[in-house]
């Protein structure tokens, strides 16, 4: 069983990226947003999976989880790519989502929502 750290992450997505190196876009801010893009793709298939074969066989149908699972290990690969072309460190990354943490656990959301549209502008 494994419980990976975001720098565990970055480490395996680097040491792929270089024995790809030769074959693959290198890991920099103007290949970016391909990173990005394929993210993207890699969500649409975890939709596909989700509107085709559903959320019980997500979570009863050891295929099904299996093919869920790994689109979502891809993405995570994306992510993780994605930041290391932008040079965001898993200590930067650690310490933002707890900041956004702390300011959603402070959040009324359901105010929010009622005026996000009665709000001006102004």
């Amino acid at each position: 069983m494994h419980d990976l750290k975001i720098s565990d992450l970055i480490a395996m997505q680097n040491a792929l990226q270089y024995k790809m190196k030769d074959k693959w876009l290198s890991i920099t801010p103007e290949n970016g947003h391909f990173s990005l893009l394929w993210m993207f793709e890699e969500m649409g298939e975890l939709v596909a999976i989700i509107k085709k074969r559903g959320d019980n066989a997500i979570m009863k149908d050891e295929a099904v989880r299996e093919a869920f699972v790994e689109e979502l290990t891809d993405t995570l690969m994306y992510f993780t790519d994605l930041m290391t072309c932008y040079g965001v460190s898993a200590e930067e990354l650690s310490t933002a989502f707890v900041k956004k943490h702390d300011k959603n656990m402070r959040r009324d959301f359901v105010k929010e929502h009622e005026n996000y549209l009665h709000e001006s502008n102004e």
